[in-house]
């Protein structure tokens, strides 16, 4: 069912960039307190299971090339976040307001499609919701990759947050996409899914939640394997920080950069070498 809030544009857009998903992907939504979750899926019901999880201001769309990639040996599912743009459907009186209310429906999306625990990936904010579902939730997850996460180990770089000040007070899919030229630095990116972004800007949703990073002794007691992949030239933060400040913390997560990569690329445009290290990640914790 699609947001009602959303424009014939927006639902053109997101058409669009669903095309580029494999061959078989299904859709459908799971039901929740907080409203039907839109689900893509691809790769063998039987195989075991990752759920995708966008950045803020992005859809489940985007994954195409991750569930590709994933999808000969895992079932994939990708999420569209209640209350950000795409068709999951915010329930009238429901808001997801609080991280608890986030891992409360993480837990009915996992019960909804009868899963005991899945692999997590998620990018940006995505990653965000994904480490604290696995701080709070460890036996749900079962492993764990965060795409360039932003506000779990270092905060944002002050000239990033000047820059999409445009867009946080007033977004339109002109400032958005200015935005994201900067950023990515005018990387040849496929023009579906940036027209797809820029358009998600007039995308009525909901405030997303915020909250401090995890505390380090929490850090310190993450249990299901992890795998940290940093965007090399990253505006959105400092990756030789955030790789230092998680040396220090949670010396047993696994770490690599991805070369020549932004924060907005990503994750439809990560270069090849993001795959493979996925794979091998899932391969050495199975």
């Amino acid at each position: 069912m699609p947001t009602a809030a959303a424009s014939p544009a927006f639902l053109a857009a997101y058409d669009a960039v669903l095309d580029l998903w494999p061959a078989g992907t299904t859709t459908s939504d799971v039901v929740t307190d907080y409203g039907p979750t839109r689900l893509l899926s691809h790769g063998p019901e039987d195989a075991p299971p990752v759920l995708l999880l966008p950045g803020g201001g992005a859809t489940a769309t985007g994954w195409y090339a991750m569930a590709a990639a994933l999808g000969r040996s895992h079932r994939v599912h990708a999420v569209d976040l209640v209350g950000e743009p795409g068709r999951s459907t915010p329930a009238p009186g429901r808001p997801i307001r609080t991280v608890d209310d986030l891992t409360a429906w993480l837990h009915a999306l996992l019960d909804g499609l009868r899963l005991d625990s899945a692999a997590l990936v998620g990018h940006s904010y995505g990653a965000w919701i994904a480490l604290h579902h696995a701080l709070r939730a460890p036996e749900r997850v079962d492993r764990l990759v965060l795409l360039d996460p932003t506000n779990c180990f270092t905060g944002f770089r002050p000239g990033y947050l000047l820059r999409a000040l445009p867009t946080l007070l007033r977004s339109t899919p002109a400032r958005t996409a200015a935005f994201l030229l900067w950023e990515t630095g005018g990387a040849e990116l496929d023009p579906r899914w940036l027209r797809l972004l820029a358009l998600a800007a007039e995308f009525p949703g909901a405030r997303p939640v915020t909250g401090p990073r995890p505390r380090r002794a929490d850090l310190v007691g993450l249990k299901p394997p992890t795998l940290l992949l940093l965007a090399e030239h990253s505006r959105a933060h400092d990756s030789a920080r955030v790789a230092v400040r998680v040396r220090s913390t949670v010396p047993h997560l696994e770490m690599a950069t991805l070369a020549g990569a932004t924060h907005h690329t990503l994750p439809a445009g990560a270069p090849p070498e993001t795959y493979e290290h996925v794979r091998r990640f899932f391969e050495d914790h199975t």
